[in-house]
């Protein structure tokens, strides 16, 4: 079995901490006031209490990173820069809102800066202060989640990103803009663009079920 050693430097200082692959992970619950003093350890580099932490969120987390990835491995590039980033700016956690929300945002801002540098967009802004997701619309809720996610995965880097921003994270196309350095109707444009070929290639999949079947 392998395992997969994520490292990154804190204070100068190389630390480890090791996951089981996603097919077998079993997410680790924190029970009521855990949370706290895992925070509390993270604060002080502990690597148990960075393992037990990332263990808690893994699973949920990388589901987020594959909603934007072209593939797993990039997805697990995303998760990996983005707990790296979950650690090193855990100081910045204030306790206002959900501290997985706050998590949620620190791997969609490491997911937007991998997008800059792949697309050549202009800077974009923290989204940090930007309210927290809310559940899938667009009428996709009736399909199942594993083709919908295999059928976002397709759409063109462009659409997939404003399509995730938008259906299902629940950013507005102001906000959207803002974070790309868009205008409010190109938004509008790759959303409208991302719904067709969505609609599209369910249907195609839909129908290359009914002939196999």
């Amino acid at each position: 079995m392998s395992i997969k050693v994520f490292k990154f430097h804190l204070n100068n200082k190389l630390c480890n901490f090791i996951s089981t692959p996603f097919e077998i992970l079993i997410e680790k619950k924190i029970v009521m006031g855990e949370l706290d003093l895992l925070i509390k350890g993270c604060l002080a580099k502990d690597r148990k209490s960075q393992n037990a932490l990332y263990q808690h969120f893994c699973k949920k987390m990388f589901g987020v990173c594959m909603r934007y990835a072209k593939n797993r491995e990039e997805a697990e590039d995303l998760l990996q820069d983005g707990f790296v980033k979950v650690f090193t700016k855990i100081d910045q956690f204030k306790n206002q809102g959900s501290f997985e929300g706050w998590v949620r945002r620190v791997l969609v801002n490491t997911i937007l800066e991998r997008f800059r540098q792949n697309n050549h967009l202009y800077a974009i802004t923290n989204i940090d202060d930007i309210t927290e997701p809310i559940a899938i619309e667009d009428g996709f809720e009736q399909i199942a989640a594993t083709d919908l996610l295999n059928v976002i995965q397709m759409l063109p880097a462009g659409y997939k990103m404003v399509f995730n921003l938008y259906a299902i994270e629940g950013y507005s196309h102001k906000e959207i803009a803002d974070m790309l350095q868009i205008s409010e109707g190109t938004s509008k444009s790759q959303l409208s663009r991302a719904r067709t070929m969505l609609q599209e290639m369910l249907k195609k999949k839909s129908i290359d079920k009914a002939i196999v079947a």
